[in-house]
């Protein structure tokens, strides 16, 4: 693995159902960790600015959305971000104007925030009601050429979209980055396992690594699962964390190598896109 081409990434896992800046001392907390552990790109996880509101309709919590331009959390993150040389990309809730996003603001390891992204599936269901808060990502599917490597980053549940992961790969991303809120269903259902197997999938259609960062912890009946974790392009889990485990989830990948696996197995060079137009319909 040469050195030029070497880069080290970390999924920080943590509870996050405190105040805002309890929540933001921890993340940082981890941050440093990961940087002193030599990662280049650190991803925390969806929205972790508070907790996971979006269980329930209170219109109480549009409050916590703040626009992109001027955002302290950004700010606040930026600055870190230059400090350790490290890329960040940050999750929060986004108002412009009318409108609410969750969105991700991508920053580069000299503290430049380089664009950002909106959500672009929105879940609707019992414990899940983002559709109340948050209006489709309208930005399109992005990826930013960072100091350490081309990343696209998806926002849970565009996790479960190849259409996503293959968008992103198609404009070049070489890591895809998911920052996440999902645990237990109001039925009890443990999507623990599909929820892995739905992203490892992205990894090998697209040979490409994935990187997914999830919170644990009790916040009200719902119980985060955690099992954070990174996937080479063989869909190989090279690092996880447990179901309740705070820390960090680092994993080092080589792009050369990446790059020459990408070429040898055929996918893009196999793609028919002349085929594929069902893809553009609905039903």
């Amino acid at each position: 693995m040469s050195d030029s081409s070497r880069v080290t990434v970390a999924a920080i896992q943590c509870p996050l159902g405190g105040s805002r800046e309890e929540n933001l001392a921890r993340v940082e907390k981890h941050v440093r960790e990961a940087a002193r552990r030599g990662a280049n790109i650190i991803l925390p996880s969806e929205l972790f600015e508070g907790p996971y509101f979006c269980r329930e309709e209170k219109e109480t919590f549009f409050t916590w959305a703040r626009p992109f331009e001027g955002n302290t959390t950004i700010a606040h993150f930026a600055k870190l971000a230059k400090e350790l040389n490290v890329v960040i990309p940050v999750s929060f809730f986004e108002k412009a104007n009318n409108a609410y996003y969750n969105s991700v603001a991508v920053i580069d390891a000299d503290g430049e925030v380089l664009g950002l992204y909106r959500k672009s599936h929105i879940p609707d269901g019992p414990g899940y009601e983002e559709k109340y808060y948050f209006r489709p990502g309208d930005t399109g599917f992005q990826v930013w050429k960072t100091k350490f490597a081309t990343i696209g980053v998806g926002i849970c549940w565009d996790q479960w979209y190849p259409e996503c992961a293959r968008a992103m790969a198609l404009l070049g991303a070489e890591l895809l980055f998911y920052p996440t809120a999902i645990g237990t269903e109001p039925n009890g259902v443990d999507t623990k396992d599909p929820w892995q197997r739905a992203m490892i999938g992205h990894a090998v259609s697209n040979a490409t690594p994935v990187i997914a960062a999830n919170r644990i912890g009790q916040e009200d009946w719902q119980s985060f699962y955690g099992a954070s974790f990174c996937a080479d392009t063989r869909g190989d889990k090279i690092a996880e964390l447990g179901r309740d485990e705070e820390g960090l989830c680092i994993a080092t990948y080589d792009l050369y190598q990446i790059t020459q696996y990408r070429a040898n197995q055929g996918f893009y060079r196999d793609r028919r896109p002349e085929l594929y137009g069902a893809l553009m319909t609905a039903d």
